[in-house]
């Protein structure tokens, strides 16, 4: 379980094809906190650390999270928000987060606002995935709110410690993202449609 609070960055320093697997390393500043068998989140993508050596980490990922998420157009010395799980009895600082990514979008537009941006994602509604209006929604494992929420597209307002504290800094026009929508959200939404 994660918070949608970005910890740090992490930079991809190595990225390997194992059969239908991928094996990517990433260098971090928060390495040496991290132990075997840890859930990490990765641009909202919950992956464990499988090996660590001085101030990188490897972590793996299977066919289906390749298939649903942006990993597999990942590229080596590419930043990736990273946070670890939340510890029982910390403070929920964003929203309750899986890392499990629901499906990815396309940033169809950035707006400076005079020291804010507003970033515009656009997604596939066929997958029936819904935001509301002041709702959570995470953005490659970034908590954030809201606005501007249409059938298969929204916007957030970022604030300038956002900005430089993620990869948004590094978003352009067509940048793929990963999703995942209010968990629940999601359980309300399945409530109703079994009661249809």
């Amino acid at each position: 379980m994660f918070t949608g609070i970005i910890e740090t960055l992490g930079i991809i320093k190595k990225i390997e094809k194992d059969q239908d697997n991928l094996h990517l390393t990433i260098q971090s500043n928060i390495t040496s906190e991290l132990k075997i068998d840890q859930s990490v989140a990765h641009n909202g993508i919950c992956l464990t650390v499988i090996a660590i050596k001085d101030d990188t980490y490897t972590v793996t990922a299977i066919q289906e999270t390749i298939d649903k998420t942006t990993i597999g157009n990942w590229q080596t010395e590419e930043e990736v928000n990273l946070e670890r799980a939340m510890k029982l009895g910390d403070r929920l600082d964003g929203h309750i987060v899986q890392g499990h990514v629901d499906q990815t979008a396309t940033c169809k537009n950035i707006e400076n606002k005079n020291g804010s941006w507003v970033f515009t994602f656009e997604y596939d509604k066929n997958l029936n995935n819904i935001t509301i209006e002041k709702g959570s929604i995470t953005v490659n494992g970034t908590s954030l709110t809201v606005v501007n929420s249409k059938e298969n597209e929204f916007s957030v307002a970022i604030i300038p410690y956002t900005y430089e504290h993620t990869n948004f800094k590094n978003f352009k026009t067509g940048t793929s993202v990963n999703l995942e929508f209010d968990v629940v959200g999601k359980y309300v939404k399945r409530i109703y449609e079994l009661q249809q």
